[in-house]
């Protein structure tokens, strides 16, 4: 009997444990059927770009400008000269959308329009509304540091950036506020001259028509005649001038809901109904009547510590037009109106000057609904 041929068991081999943590990968399988392991690839994740802060030291000739990542590291610092060229090739270093600041200064209407053209997220620092703290070293980097930190960290006290027809349409309000002042100057002047030449005026309008004539026929010294009669010429210019403003006026608040409802507020014609349209702007940015008062100064400072509380005068903070606008929309009131009886019951008490601020505090409340509502109600009732 043949002896039987015995074939040696198959020692089974224990995969090591770094081998059984290889995933088989689909690779090319060799002549004998077992698959070659390969190589495991790292899969790519996007890196995504981080987010850049940016501020602006702008000045009238050239501007500092810092960049800082979120954590406050800073990844350069330039100082250029003030070109729209420039200022958008520095900004494109910053990558796509980044957060930039720049203070409320002189001239920053063009580097806003330009950061936003760029597509940055432009804040406007407001001046008295960040506490720039006790700085022992003031420059321009420092300040472009701090205002792009206070960005940073959320405690920026913004301004709010007006658009681009609103502030075409401050520049004709504000221009034509200030050629008034002037003429008011120049008719003063011409007062002062006959006053020193005793020459009395019996109208109470010396530009009107009769003035026009006692101007025409008084009879003054050679130096004093010449003053009035270049004072004279120069009122006819500013009139001119006012009146080719009021004709670019016109057109642009010819169509506005609110331009035409606050002039139902008695003393409030189109004249001041234009200044507080175009500097109010949006009245939706004011949640409230008191916060539209608060920002145009019309409030009164509070000190508060401890059990110490101290209010005194008004703020005036804000637009000094739409001030003056409200107080002389108190002056023009009918003696039947409400504010005027408010006017005058403050004054009773407190005083004239206060009982007219009181009453030009009522008043803007008013202007507040009729931007705000197209309407005033509670003067629809009273009609």
């Amino acid at each position: 009997m043949s002896p039987r041929s015995v074939t040696p068991p198959v020692r089974r081999t224990e995969p090591s444990p770094r081998e059984s943590s290889r995933r088989p990968g689909p690779g090319v399988r060799s002549t004998l059927g077992v698959a070659k392991p390969t190589p495991k690839r790292r899969k790519e994740t996007p890196v995504e770009q981080q987010k850049e802060y940016v501020g602006i030291d702008l000045h009238r000739k050239r501007s500092v400008i810092v960049r800082r990542t979120e954590a406050g590291e800073t990844i350069d610092t330039v100082r250029i000269d003030n070109d729209p060229l420039a200022l958008a090739s520095e900004l494109a270093k910053a990558g796509e959308h980044p957060e930039v600041v720049l203070e409320a200064t002189y001239g920053w209407y063009w580097a806003v329009d330009v950061l936003e053209e760029c597509g940055a997220t432009v804040h406007l620092a407001h001046p008295l509304g960040n506490n720039w703290g006790q700085r022992r070293v003031k420059n321009d980097e420092r300040d472009a540091t701090d205002l792009v930190d206070l960005l940073r960290l959320g405690r920026l006290a913004e301004a709010w950036i007006a658009p681009p027809p609103l502030r075409e349409l401050r520049e004709y309000i504000r221009y034509r506020a200030k050629l008034v002042h002037q003429r008011t100057s120049l008719k003063a002047q011409v007062h002062s001259v006959l006053a020193k030449e005793g020459v009395r005026v019996p109208m109470t309008d010396l530009f009107g028509v009769g003035g026009h004539a006692l101007l025409n026929e008084v009879r003054l010294g050679d130096a004093y005649r010449v003053r009035v009669e270049s004072l004279r010429a120069l009122i006819e210019a500013c009139d001119r001038e006012i009146t080719m403003l009021e004709e670019h006026i016109a057109p642009i608040l010819a169509g506005d809901l609110g331009y035409h409802s606050v002039q139902a507020i008695p003393g409030v014609g189109p004249i001041l109904a234009s200044i507080f349209v175009a500097e109010i702007g949006d009245i939706s940015r004011f949640t409230s009547a008191r916060h539209l008062c608060s920002w145009a100064g019309l409030t009164p400072t509070h000190r508060e510590s401890d059990e110490k509380v101290r209010r005194g005068h008004i703020t005036k903070q804000g637009s000094r037009l739409v001030r003056w606008a409200a107080v002389e929309a108190v002056a023009r009131q009918r003696a039947d109106s409400p504010i005027r009886a408010h006017h005058h019951r403050v004054g009773e008490r407190r005083g004239k000057q206060i009982g007219r601020v009181a009453a030009a505090r009522k008043l803007l409340i008013l202007v507040y609904y009729g931007l705000r509502d197209g309407e005033i109600r509670c003067l629809a009732k009273t009609e």
